[in-house]
């Protein structure tokens, strides 16, 4: 019953599309460029460029997801290398007119707690590979391994403890930065980072050399 009302609208209407078409033709025609292809005109439209890519191979794939990884690892924790850089900078400047004993005790509290409060809750967020990508900026940014950096500040115990933390997930403070080898993908992504911020990277570089 259902196809049969179908197939009466269609009688009915069928002739009055038809007539409403003829009536509006000459309002909607659109003219298009045309071809003769074996005596038969086609028309001829222009289309953009289109690019069809192949998936990659399982093998390259994984290396592109890892390498994406590190690069959104880099450009999350690169400030923070930067501003710790800085902060040592700082931090040796002043000790070398702060005596032996409390007086420096009580600035490297002050010194501490100022960074907890400012870093403490975005520097829990960081994944473990995160932590990892931190401790090679940091010893890229200031020349010196963290492990090195934890003794000098906060004692040869304490730097014990916190490697062997960081050695419990897969880290090590005492690893050194190797640009050229190992960490090239890491300086690679640095370099695209600093290139990016040029003027303000120069405008820090700078202002650090001044100081």
């Amino acid at each position: 019953m259902r196809i049969f009302l179908w197939f009466v609208m269609l009688l009915l209407l069928g002739p009055l599309c038809k007539v409403r078409a003829q009536a509006h033709a000459a309002n909607d025609t659109i003219l298009l460029g045309g071809i003769v292809v074996n005596g038969d005109t086609l028309a001829m439209v222009y289309l953009d460029d289109v690019d069809i890519l192949d998936r990659l191979p399982r093998k390259w794939a994984r290396k592109q997801a890892a390498y994406n990884k590190l690069r959104y690892n880099v450009y999350k924790t690169y400030p923070y290398a930067v501003i710790a850089a800085g902060v040592l900078k700082d931090v040796y400047k002043n000790l070398e007119y702060i005596p032996e004993g409390k007086a420096r005790k009580k600035y490297m509290k002050e010194v501490e707690r100022d960074l907890k409060a400012k870093f403490k809750g975005e520097l829990e967020n960081l994944t473990i590979s995160q932590g990892q990508v931190l401790v090679k900026l940091i010893n890229r940014q200031t020349g010196r391994n963290c492990y090195s950096i934890i003794k000098e500040v906060k004692g040869g115990f304490n730097a014990v403890i916190y490697q062997s933390v960081a050695l419990l997930f897969n880290n090590n403070l005492k690893r050194a930065y190797d640009p050229t080898g190992d960490d090239r993908d890491i300086e690679s992504i640095v370099q695209e980072l600093e290139a990016a911020n040029y003027y303000r990277y120069q405008q820090y570089q700078q202002q650090s050399r001044r100081n």
